[in-house]
């Protein structure tokens, strides 16, 4: 079967780079300066040759077979500046990023067409959103092992990666990371960590050795969708202590691939603990690996992507199943 032709944006570029694993071509919209959503293939990420620079004013010249969204602007001012009414009338994919913000219950997406399929990368995103008319269709992450890394949990330290921590509020976590870095070795990496004294932003590319070399990933976050840096975690042997909250709850189980709760007291205590007992980070480390592998395979996420692709499309396929017919509230 052909490969499709995806116009697309450069939204989150962890995911672009996970999503280009499909057997698929994706053009990415760029602007000179490479500002926010028109990046391209901008930035450090070891690109694949399937991922496409196009400035934006050149769109409306190209051939598309699908039309991916990621976020509302691209929906509700790009597709009519950039885009011709051929090229609006193609299949389209809004991909949702994000849990509800603005209520957690009662938000309406913006997507109300029955003619769009909406994806959510998390069951919960999925069953908190109030998705009206539009078909929804949950593929959920994908993140590719590093042949042969070994988690060596050499520091007895703990991470945090999460970009602009200081500026996203209370959603994110900030004031939880700061508390408990008051109890517990922590170092943070990411976009502008300097700004609560951390190291910086790390190449993707390095990021699993880097990871593998600490006793556990904390995520301080109280409410958004599942982090991509979790997944990478447990993909390079790393335990994770977390806050059971949205998707993560279905994520860690307690004691055999990190610990979960909502009690800062209980989860100081497990990171201590994982800081005293390298055997016993490496043992939850690796039951992290074994949970990530299960669930969140490059292989599964990529054969979920090229079957909605091609359902869309009408281009047909086998697939996989869970992504070949999407539904009204599917694993809602």
């Amino acid at each position: 079967m052909r490969r499709l032709k995806v116009l697309t944006w450069h939204t989150h570029g962890s995911y672009l780079h996970y999503l280009s694993h499909a057997p698929h071509d994706f053009y990415v919209l760029s602007r000179p300066g490479c500002p926010p959503g028109y990046g391209g293939r901008c930035g450090s990420m070891p690109w694949r040759d399937n991922v496409i620079d196009l400035p934006a004013e050149q769109a409306c010249e190209r051939e598309f077979d699908c039309i991916l969204f990621q976020d509302d602007y691209q929906w509700e001012k790009d597709q009519f500046e950039l885009l011709t009414p051929a090229q609006r009338a193609l299949p389209r994919i809004y991909l949702e990023h994000d849990p509800p913000l603005a209520h957690p219950t009662n938000s309406r997406h913006p997507v109300d067409d029955p003619g769009v399929l909406l994806v959510h990368v998390t069951p919960f995103n999925a069953l908190m959103w109030d998705s009206g008319r539009t078909r929804v269709q949950v593929i959920e992450h994908g993140v590719p092992e590093t042949p042969g890394l070994p988690h060596t949990g050499e520091l007895a330290r703990g991470l945090v990666v999460s970009n602009h921590l200081a500026r996203r509020g209370r959603r994110m976590g900030p004031d939880l990371f700061l508390q408990a870095r008051q109890t517990v070795p922590l170092d943070l990496v990411g976009m502008a960590a300097d700004e609560l004294g951390g190291i910086g932003e790390i190449e993707h590319a390095r990021l699993p050795a880097f990871m593998a070399r600490y006793r556990f990933l904390f995520s301080p976050i109280r409410y958004s969708s599942l982090g991509l840096a979790v997944i990478e975690a447990m993909t390079a042997g790393l335990p994770v202590v977390a806050f059971g909250t949205a998707e993560m709850a279905t994520v860690i189980e307690n004691g055999v691939s990190g610990f979960t709760g909502t009690r800062m007291p209980a989860l100081l205590g497990h990171m201590q603990e994982l800081i005293d007992d390298p055997l016993l980070a490496r043992q939850l480390g690796e039951g992290a690996r074994r949970a990530a592998r299960a669930r969140f395979s490059i292989d599964r996420f990529s054969s979920d992507w090229d079957a909605a692709l091609r359902h869309v499309t009408g281009t047909g396929g086998s697939g996989s199943r869970s992504a070949a017919a999407p539904t009204r509230q599917e694993n809602v």
